[in-house]
């Protein structure tokens, strides 16, 4: 993803609004997640299936027990919504999507019925001139594989964001920088997406059954986590140009929800790794940021 320059001008993101000003301020800054969304293989599966599902389900019941009237909607960025131009989906009922191919019919009776949230969305939209409204998307798979073991009720309000693919890291740090402000007006922001992702490698050994890792894998992951424990977001946005940066991600898309996530970071959170596994060309790594007040 190399240094696209920002339609309207990067000074002009600078001036953006510097606060959601439609929303009720409350007294508790909500976490911010990155997480995997998941082997896609495993996405119909219960969340005691294996260790990443049960991950998932047992933060969201440590989240809704430490938030259990704060969070009033969820702001999902996913890897699997890339865009020209930024959008926040509107619809008062997303749809379930279902974004993959080929794969058991099971995997395709799957709903995630939770209400969208649409005076968020559209109150981010007006905030925030580079951002426009849309109807035309759903509940993808960067959404709905993590956030059944999540919040398996599916009664919080969701909405979502697009990646703008054609964007510099600089374009989407700015961006996510605005969209900080909702932590402190009832939104729970999740980064959806994965620090290695690289399909044609991995495919070329878990098809075989062979989870041996390259090397490569392993070594970039633990580049990453010591670079978000060091807050370190400008080696962060120049993964590029690291030794294995382009092949662990090789398409910006499932790269970019890290970056908006350490844009979200405040001077006084704390960051905790909270999951870590790997699979050839694959990462499931997910932390979490919060507020110590």
């Amino acid at each position: 993803m190399g240094a696209a320059t920002i339609g309207f001008g990067t000074s002009n993101v600078k001036s953006w609004a510097n606060s959601i000003t439609g929303l009720p301020e409350q007294e508790v800054t909500l976490p911010v997640l990155f997480t995997s969304h998941g082997n896609p293989m495993d996405i119909h599966l219960p969340h005691k299936a294996n260790p990443f599902l049960t991950y998932l389900f047992d933060l969201g019941v440590d989240l809704r027990k430490k938030y259990p009237k704060e969070i009033k909607a969820i702001l999902v960025v996913s890897a699997h919504w890339c865009t020209k131009g930024t959008y926040v989906n509107v619809s008062p009922w997303p749809e379930t999507i279902y974004d993959f191919y080929g794969f058991p019919p099971e995997y395709y009776t799957i709903k995630y019925m939770a209400p969208g949230a649409p005076e968020f969305a559209k109150n981010v939209a007006e905030a925030i001139p580079a951002i426009r409204t849309t109807t035309e998307w759903g509940f993808d798979h960067g959404n709905w594989p993590m956030l059944r073991h999540l919040f398996p009720d599916a009664n919080v309000p969701v909405f979502q964001m697009s990646i703008d693919y054609y964007q510099s890291p600089q374009y989407h740090y700015e961006l996510a920088v605005q969209l900080k402000k909702l932590r402190t007006k009832g939104v729970l922001i999740i980064g959806s997406g994965s620090v290695v992702h690289n399909l044609q490698l991995a495919s070329s050994r878990l098809f075989k059954g062979d989870k041996t890792l390259y090397g490569w894998d392993k070594e970039f992951d633990e580049w990453i986590k010591q670079r978000v424990v060091d807050r370190d977001i400008k080696s962060l946005m120049n993964y590029e140009k690291t030794k294995f940066g382009k092949m662990a991600a090789p398409t910006p898309d499932h790269y970019v929800p890290l970056i908006y996530s350490m844009a979200m970071l405040n001077t006084n959170d704390t960051i905790e790794h909270t999951y870590e596994s790997l699979l050839p060309a694959f990462s499931d790594r997910s932390f979490i940021i919060e507020s110590t007040h």
